[in-house]
């Protein structure tokens, strides 16, 4: 006879085990299933004193230990570890560390995102890890902000077709898949929207606000199946989100249907206290938080005795508790952790880390993030890419041409947030910087020189660790130490030169940089970015990135991004232009493109109806290449102020040289919405200006009009 308990029983309905376990819980025990500690404070400790349910920030044989501790508690429920893979494994030495998020965006290739996170999920399983904070769903809007290099850009559309396609990546088959790991649609929102661009600062947005833009993407990725969402650091309308019942709860949890759980950023509950101020203890804060639908409270050990006090001082009743520790259990259980607790294997490990695959991935990612932003000489010529026949001296300088850290990016081994037993920065050979891709691939012939002896010149720029991350905004966007000085000097010499733009988010850029006879933008390119670099220059690899954010001409244009409202007096500033220095969706190529567009395959549709737009791309130049057709919409007349142009159809092309390829995009009546007056998502009847072509620009855009009735 089996006398087990009915919630170790595998064969029993979800349900049914999480109801027997719940009886069988003390009200300590209920509360630590509900935090999620640091595990480098000594998790053994955290375990056994406060029944920690998740852990984060450890992995391999500490996250086995961690496991082991928590099965031999007293009712075994398994501990759910977590981690921050941003854009790859990111603190496990030797992983795979791909380009960063906004990098990644710029290749507008969904498949590509989908497979990054496959290869995150595969090397973080491999270390015990069954959960990553990832992606990240906000917009880009003040470039200030420390932490634009996390975002996918300033566009919504594009921000949720990238999140879904890391989202599916991630989490695979479903839970129960061995090789993947829960996402995180983090942060839940409006938490870009900064005053000053300081990080969690005050946003100043209403709920109209939030629903015209920043929560779309949101919207998208729980209706679409992540399993869990993460709260932003920041208050709106004077209530922190951790605080905020209206998005947690009645659209996340009631009007979305969301089913999984709610996460707080670090210590948001302690912020409550401390910083925000908004409670006097650490009861009063572990009610809130509680009430407003958080169900996993991150870094804050203090909601261990705030919420059973508040549950003795009445604020909280345990009922209420039940219901988050039910959530929570029930994840597990779906999960299979009861069954197959998910310790590390050294085996798998030695595999799949940062293994030949897996890199091939991270270099495609490379490649196809790569923006080539300016490519003239004098007389219209082109200085790219480079002929191999013809030997010349480089020299390659800039304070990234030879810098792993700032070529990974935030959110790697050396970042600062993590440290752990598998060391503190990822190995050196495992990264390609800009000199090393020059190195390895440098043409018969060719040398490297210093910049009295070279007859070419490769400038890597940007920005630094130091200027990166949380609490890491920037009151200027300009290239700093020394930066500047250095490309005037290049500049003068009247030597070709290209630069290299090696950076977390758009910098302002010299005159002499925007005037260079070739400017490449790589973001974070991970560690095969100076591979790419490299195939680039001697025309092995044609760009054929885009941006997805607006590079501005000087930092007093914050915030510049393509799809404002429109209805401000005038187009410029009385001493500048309001146009950005590179447009949204912007790329050059090595080749070019022709676009026929007949026009829209009816001039009226009705609200349930949509366009079909047929595209004839050619490939009209010497070289085989990709184009992103891009299709915007101008709402001619609404009933609330809109935005002036969005984004609302794209595709990835690739044509061979002198080839044509036909594509139809799809223009949906219902995906025409605003957010009117009252609130409300509504399909206006009216005038419609279509407008396709390659990029935001008014000049690379074709124009007809269709009406909705």
């Amino acid at each position: 006879m089996n006398t087990s308990p009915l919630y170790q029983d595998p064969t029993q309905p979800v349900e049914v085990r999480v109801k027997d376990l719940l009886k069988k819980m003390t009200l300590p025990e209920k509360v630590g299933q509900m935090l999620q500690l640091n595990g480098q404070d000594g998790y053994q400790e955290q375990i056994r004193a406060m029944h920690v349910g998740s852990l984060l920030h450890i992995n391999g044989s500490d996250a086995d230990a961690a496991i082991d501790a928590s099965l031999q508690s007293r009712l075994g429920i398994p501990v759910l570890l977590a981690d921050d893979g941003i854009h790859g494994h990111s603190f496990w030495a030797g992983a795979t560390i791909f380009p960063t998020q906004l990098a990644l965006a710029c290749s507008w290739d969904t498949d590509l995102l989908k497979e990054v996170a496959r290869v995150t999920a595969l090397e973080m399983r491999a270390t015990g890890l069954k959960w990553t904070f990832s992606p990240v769903l906000c917009l880009a809007r003040d470039l200030r902000w420390g932490r634009v290099d996390e975002t996918f850009g300033e566009d919504p559309l594009l921000i949720g077709d990238f999140a879904l396609a890391m989202v599916e990546g991630y989490q695979g088959a479903g839970l129960h898949d061995p090789n993947a790991v829960l996402a995180t649609a983090k942060h839940y929102a409006g938490y870009s929207e900064t005053l000053g661009g300081r990080d969690a600062a005050e946003a100043e947005l209403s709920r109209r606000k939030l629903r015209s833009s920043f929560l779309t993407p949101f919207e998208r990725a729980a209706k679409s199946g992540v399993m869990t969402f993460m709260t932003g650091y920041q208050s709106i309308d004077g209530i922190p989100s951790t605080a905020n019942r209206w998005l947690l709860t009645e659209v996340l949890k009631d009007e979305w249907g969301f089913k999984g759980i709610v996460v707080t950023d670090w210590n948001n509950v302690g912020h409550l206290v401390r910083d925000q101020r908004v409670c006097a203890d650490f009861a009063h804060a572990a009610a809130m938080a509680v009430k407003a639908g958080n169900d996993l409270i991150m870094a804050t050990p203090e909601f261990f005795e705030g919420c059973q006090d508040a549950v003795a001082q009445g604020l909280l009743t345990e009922a209420e508790v039940d219901t988050v520790v039910g959530r929570i259990l029930s994840l597990k259980f779906r999960m299979g952790l009861f069954e197959h607790p998910g310790r590390s294997e050294p085996q798998r490990i030695a595999a799949v880390i940062g293994c030949s695959e897996h890199r091939n991935v991270a270099l495609r990612a490379a490649r196809e993030s790569l923006v080539l932003l300016r490519n003239e000489l004098a007389g219209g010529t082109s200085l790219l890419p480079l002929d191999k026949n013809k030997p010349r001296v480089v020299a390659i300088v800039g304070p990234n041409a030879d810098h792993p850290l700032s070529q990974l990016g935030d959110w790697s081994l050396g970042s600062g947030q993590m440290v752990g037993p598998s060391g503190t920065h990822h190995p050196r050979h495992t990264i390609v910087t800009v000199l090393d891709g020059l190195k390895n691939r440098l043409p018969s012939g060719w040398s490297i020189g210093t910049l009295e002896q070279a007859d070419l010149i490769l400038a890597a720029v940007g920005d630094s660790l130091e200027l990166i991350g949380e609490e890491k905004s920037t009151a200027t966007l300009e290239l700093l130490n020394g930066q500047k000085e250095l490309i005037e000097q290049i500049g003068a010499l009247g030597k070709p030169w290209v630069g290299v733009l090696i950076n977390s988010k758009p910098l302002v850029l010299p005159q002499t940089l925007l005037d260079a006879p070739a400017l490449i933008e790589l973001f974070n390119p991970g560690m095969e970015g100076g591979t790419a670099l490299a195939e680039a220059l001697w025309g092995d690899l044609n760009p054929s990135g885009k941006l997805t954010i607006s590079m501005p001409r000087h930092v007093g244009q914050q915030p510049v991004y393509y799809n404002a409202v429109r209805g401000q007096h005038g187009r410029r500033y009385a001493d500048l232009t309001q146009d950005p220095a590179f447009h949204f969706g912007f790329g050059l190529s090595y080749t070019s493109f022709e676009l026929q567009v007949p026009g829209l395959d009816k001039p009226v549709i009705d609200q349930e109806g949509e366009w079909s737009l047929k595209v004839r791309v050619t490939n009209t130049g010497p070289y085989d290449g990709v184009e992103i057709v891009q299709v915007y919409v101008e709402d001619e007349v609404t009933s609330a102020t809109w935005a002036r142009r969005e984004l609302k159809a794209w595709k990835r092309v690739a044509a061979a040289a002198g080839s044509t390829q036909e594509i139809l995009l799809k223009l949906r009546a219902q995906d025409l919405w605003i957010i009117d007056g009252t609130g409300n998502r509504v399909v206006e009847p009216g005038h419609f200006r279509i407008l396709i072509g390659t990029s935001s620009r008014d000049q690379d855009l074709q124009e007809f009009w269709g009406e909705v009735r």
